[in-house]
């Protein structure tokens, strides 16, 4: 009896054991099948960039990105606070109509708005890596069939209906990478819609900057314009005055009142134009037109000193160039998920609760119940054939990445010609100016001389119209100049991706903050 005793229980620990071996065997299979990822390992791909930027001044090259005078390039990447870059004009009209455009401009919000959206994915795509719970609870009207019941064929099978209160659990096993290599995508997603956030909040920065200064340089040629209008209007009364004495003939009259008249409709013209871009300023700072004025203002000389910096930051600072890196990304997690269609995929459901033919019978002990098996438990789906449905998915995800790989390259080269393009129109923007301003005055020199002359009788009229025709022309070319040249500042720091410096603005209330990353990259 005792002999017996011992060889029972020596029986039951090694099936025990083996129990418990089995457990870790499978335990560690599974561990070792979720590790096993198929995505692709991401690299960034490289891109040629130069050691300097062929236009900038010798004093920018330096071997420190952080030497470019008094400002210091925001690091370490897209996701750095621009800061007020504006600022660096010294305008405090057009600081607050940057505030403005943050707190109500509705592009910038339907881009916040996108962000959310993304980050919202990402945390659904990350809830598959836990299971999930369900509860219900309701009536089955069933027929089972003779064979389920281990009855013979055509066995009358009576009709029931069957109460349930039960609770359901499923989760999908982190296989070959599937559940990590769709929240990889989602992430990037989120990522790069926060990169555009950042690529639209400075687009709207800089807008509001170019339509201030272009605004400021049509007030100039209106003052311009209203000027020489007075001094074709005193000119007109000299002419008049001087044919009613008999000097001179009604032709001259005639081309005075003509001159008149033109600097008149030119003048209505460029007022057209401001009125215009008044009404796109407007809706910059997200106000209808008629709730907006803007009091004239004619602009005055920018000169502001742009530190381009190394070009290899410039990769770091562009907020469109990390949304072409993120869709990167995300194509290359895409890859992975494909790949892993080709691979098994476990499916762990199950159900505990209570089944009863009565409702009163429900929730007494002995009808508790569970079901696990093919219809509601687990389930290991090995893809077999599927007319070639999976390697077609697999083929447009890798074009899907290489389409993108080349997308991001060319962002990279429109980039820096956007930096170059801006840098040559500073530096010779800078020698027209001083050329054009020369210009100037000789043309108020000659109009000067043949104004004297004209009223000494020494020349014709003729002679009068077009040095006074000169000096227009080349006061306007001077006003659009400078006009220019802010207008291509702001386009250079909007080229390289924003401010400078750790200063960082006040959110206005109402307005969209710039969203936080979702994980270091």
């Amino acid at each position: 009896m005792t002999n017996y005793s011992f060889t029972q229980e020596r029986t039951a620990h090694t099936g025990a054991f083996w129990r418990r071996t089995r457990l870790a065997l499978g335990v560690a299979l599974f561990a070792w099948l979720a590790a096993c990822s198929v995505e692709p390992t991401y690299k960034v791909p490289d891109s040629g960039v130069p050691n300097a930027y062929k236009e900038a001044p010798q004093q920018t090259q330096s071997a420190n990105p952080h030497d470019v005078g008094s400002w210091t390039a925001a690091q370490p990447a897209d996701d750095a606070h621009r800061g007020e870059w504006w600022k660096v004009f010294g305008d405090p009209t057009l600081d607050q109509l940057e505030d403005q455009a943050l707190a109500a401009n509705q592009d910038l919000k339907a881009a916040a708005a996108r962000v959310q959206q993304a980050r919202a994915l990402t945390q659904a795509a990350r809830a598959s890596w836990f299971p999930s719970f369900d509860a219900g609870f309701g009536p089955t009207y069933e027929r089972a069939s003779p064979a389920s019941q281990y009855l013979p064929q055509n066995t009358p099978v009576a009709t029931q209906t069957l109460w349930r209160a039960q609770a359901t659990a499923s989760y999908e096993a982190d296989l070959f990478g599937r559940v990590s290599s769709n929240v990889n995508a989602a992430r990037a997603d989120a990522q790069q819609s926060e990169a555009l956030f950042l690529s639209v909040q400075l687009a709207l920065q800089a807008d509001v900057a170019q339509n201030y200064f272009q605004l400021r340089q049509f007030d100039s040629d209106v003052d311009l314009y209203r000027r020489t209008v007075t001094l074709r209007a005193d000119a007109l009364k000299l002419v008049e005055r001087r044919f009613k004495e008999g000097d001179i003939s009604e032709l001259d009259v005639a081309q005075a009142r003509n001159e008149l008249a033109s600097a008149r409709a030119d003048a209505v013209g460029v007022a057209r134009q401001r009125a215009a871009s008044e009404h796109s300023l407007a809706i910059l700072l997200g106000k209808a037109p008629a709730e907006f004025t803007f009091p004239e203002t004619p602009l005055q000389s920018v000169n502001v000193s742009v530190p381009p910096g190394l070009p290899s930051t410039l990769l770091e600072r562009r907020p469109d160039i990390a949304a072409a890196e993120r869709a990167m990304a995300a194509a290359n997690a895409r890859v992975g998920l494909a790949k892993s269609a080709f691979f098994p995929k476990l499916d762990i459901t199950g159900a505990f609760g209570y089944e009863s033919a009565s409702l009163g019978d429900l929730f007494m002990w002995s009808s508790r119940a569970f079901l696990l098996g093919p219809l509601a438990g687990t389930a290991l789906t090995i893809p077999l054939f599927d007319g070639g449905r999976r390697k077609a998915n697999l083929a447009q995800a890798r074009g899907k990445y290489d389409e993108d790989v080349a997308q991001y390259r060319q962002q990279v080269l429109v980039a820096f010609r956007e930096v170059e393009d801006n840098l040559s129109d500073l530096r010779l923007l800078d020698d027209q100016i001083r050329q054009q301003d020369e210009a100037v005055n000789a043309s108020e020199r000659s109009a000067h001389l043949s104004r004297t002359q004209y009223e000494e009788g020494e020349v014709s009229y003729l002679n009068v119209i077009d040095s006074e025709r000169t000096v227009l022309v080349s006061q306007l070319q001077a006003s659009h100049l400078q006009g220019s040249q802010a207008v291509a500042a702001v386009n250079l720091i909007r080229a390289l991706g924003g401010g400078w410096g750790d200063v960082k603005p006040q959110t206005p209330d109402g307005a969209a903050p710039p969203p936080a990353p979702l994980a270091a990259r």
